[in-house]
């Protein structure tokens, strides 16, 4: 006796065509490192015929479900974007493009040669760590400065930054005041953070690997920053703007930070590791 076909059964037995056809599978994203929206991903065989196309959705993700493996272009476009067009190789248990960079008109993997300033109302320097091991507590720097000095060739560029330790900002009084004590930043003693590159290692298109010298609480260490370039624009008042995020990690007891009493089982009361998170946006001063 038959109780009925299971959703998704082929009657003639098996799982449905679409289950059984090879998914192609990624994101779309911009060169900040944004999904775009609206993105659209074609497929198309050799003859020219389409195989499968997908929207992509607000995360930046896209799933194509095409008839049979097999040779194929891949076409992403988007509004103010320049379409990409790529030739793979569809095998029957599926793809995975990993992420496809869409870059706007003008773009091109640096910005272009000049001291760039540093635009503060439009830039974040910010800061998180852990308390307890159990949630993360962030921050961020309130005033600062700084410039880049992009050169050619890229390598020999530099960039400088400083800011004002006493401008930190958890959202908690009281936790910024300990914060601006000799337990931690000493501001009274190092009212300054400053940031010194001394090389420039391209890590990939649009990519670098940033070293450079951290003076930060009276002691200063080697800190490497990997940096993502995001374009460059047009802005209203006839300048050039260009965007850049920025990672490092940092041990503050490195930097003689070590204030830290153990709470029960030995787990620290604030973690060792910070990690430093900038989105920098620049005004070509040249």
């Amino acid at each position: 006796m038959n109780d009925g076909l299971l959703a998704g059964d082929d009657p003639r037995g098996g799982t449905s065509h679409q289950e059984r056809s090879p998914l192609v599978a990624g994101a779309v994203h911009g060169r900040d490192g944004w999904p775009v929206e609206p993105a659209t991903v074609t497929l198309v065989g050799p003859t020219g015929a389409q195989l499968g196309r997908a929207a992509a959705d607000a995360e930046g993700h896209f799933d194509v479900h095409v008839a049979d493996a097999g040779p194929a272009t891949v076409i992403v476009a988007a509004p103010g974007s320049v379409p990409v067009a790529r030739s793979v190789t569809i095998p029957p248990d599926g793809l995975d493009l990993g992420v496809i960079t869409l870059a706007r008109p003008g773009d091109s993997s640096a910005p272009p040669p000049g001291r760039w300033t540093i635009d503060p109302e439009h830039s974040t320097i910010a800061v998180t760590g852990q308390h307890l091991g159990l949630s993360k507590i962030h921050g961020r720097f309130a005033r600062f400065s700084g410039e880049l000095l992009v050169a050619d060739p890229l390598e020999r560029s530099g960039c400088e930054a400083r800011i004002e330790a006493a401008s930190i900002d958890t959202g908690n009084g009281q936790r910024d005041d300990h914060l601006r004590s000799a337990d931690f930043l000493d501001v009274d003693r190092c009212p300054e953070i400053r940031y010194r590159s001394t090389a420039v290692e391209p890590a990939g298109p649009g990519r670098w690997t940033v070293h450079g010298r951290l003076d930060l609480a009276g002691t200063s260490r080697d800190v490497p920053l990997e940096v993502r370039y995001g374009g460059t624009r047009p802005d209203p008042w006839g300048g050039v703007r260009a965007g850049f995020t920025a990672t490092a990690r940092l041990n503050r007891e490195d930097f003689r930070m070590n204030w830290n009493p153990a709470v029960e089982l030995g787990l620290s009361l604030v973690g060792a590791q910070l990690l430093v998170e900038l989105e920098i946006q620049a005004v070509l001063a040249d």
